[in-house]
């Protein structure tokens, strides 16, 4: 009796073989457009879901850092009780993050606008008290809205340059809708830095910045105290940490009357980082206060005209 022949079942498997290859590739496509805008960060929300319920922030909040051999990068990612649709309208535009922006204690000035159709957003860097914007370093931001959906918002701000040697500077602000009444927050900072930034922050590191600390615990003392990441990721934390609390303090000062708003967001945006005042305290509230309504009140006329709301 003769056998059949083995090729006509080889060429049959590759055949098979092929089919599901591509019926499994089909999947993955379809699969991919499936996913809708923001699955990836209410993906995160799950993933940290135990973090952000109980954590030494007693708020529903998670940072993380993390450091390069030439790069610094933070992560802040937080519930807030604000709707999306709040959170969203509040800031979408570039004009509107001066209003967030210029709440921490070194920035002197902000600045946003459009030039050739490009947004743009300006602001001065400089010390941590009273100084005018002349002797400010002023770093210039590209703003790009990568994503507006209704229930999913990212905006990008990038800058190539920046004080003492940096570069690449880049703040991600990220939110997605949970509920009717919450929304789930990623706020992301981060920049490169060189040889000359290095010196500079080592020179900082061992004087006035010798003793502060991030929110990180990276080990245990004896008698149980938590231990907080310090050097280069501690400021990068304590950074990010203040840029969050700026844009939480601005979603909160949105439910006063206008002319109350400025007062209010520059009020709680201190009073939320005395709460961590072994990171973030920097002086006492009177004088944090006075600088900051002159910085406010020398704002551009048309950023303040913009965001009077």
């Amino acid at each position: 009796m003769t056998r059949p022949s083995p090729r006509p079942l080889v060429r049959f498997a590759r055949f098979a073989s092929r089919m599901l290859l591509s019926a499994a590739a089909c999947c993955t496509a379809l699969a991919v457009q499936a996913a809708g805008p923001g699955d990836a960060l209410r993906a995160k929300h799950t993933a940290l879901s135990a973090e952000l319920e109980r954590n030494a922030f007693q708020r529903p909040l998670v940072i993380r850092s993390s450091q390069s051999a030439g790069n610094l990068r933070g992560d802040v990612y937080a519930v807030v009780d604000h709707p999306f649709g709040t959170v969203d309208k509040a800031l979408r535009a570039a004009n509107q993050w001066c209003e967030v922006l210029i709440l921490p204690f070194n920035v002197k000035q902000c600045r946003a606008g459009r030039e050739s159709d490009e947004h743009k957003l300006a602001l001065h860097i400089g010390r941590k008290h009273d100084q005018p914007v002349a002797h400010a370093y002023e770093v210039n931001f590209d703003y790009r809205l990568a994503a507006a959906s209704p229930e999913h918002l990212k905006v990008l701000l990038t800058a190539p340059t920046g004080p003492m040697g940096t570069h690449d500077y880049r703040i991600s602000f990220e939110a997605v809708a949970l509920d009717a009444q919450r929304s789930f927050l990623h706020i992301s900072y981060s920049y490169g830095f060189g040889f000359a930034a290095r010196m500079a922050m080592q020179g900082y590191l061992g004087t006035v910045g010798r003793d502060k600390i991030g929110f990180t615990v990276v080990d245990r003392a004896a008698d149980g105290r938590p231990v907080y990441v310090d050097n280069v990721r501690g400021v990068i934390e304590r950074n990010t940490m203040r840029y969050y609390l700026a844009i939480d303090a601005y979603l909160d000062s949105l439910a006063a009357p206008p002319h109350e708003r400025r007062e209010r967001r520059m009020r709680e945006w201190f009073t939320a980082t005395e709460r961590y005042p072994r990171q973030l305290h920097e002086m006492e509230l009177a004088e944090y206060l006075s600088m900051k309504r002159k910085e406010v009140a020398r704002q551009p006329t048309h950023t303040q005209t913009a965001n009077a709301g």
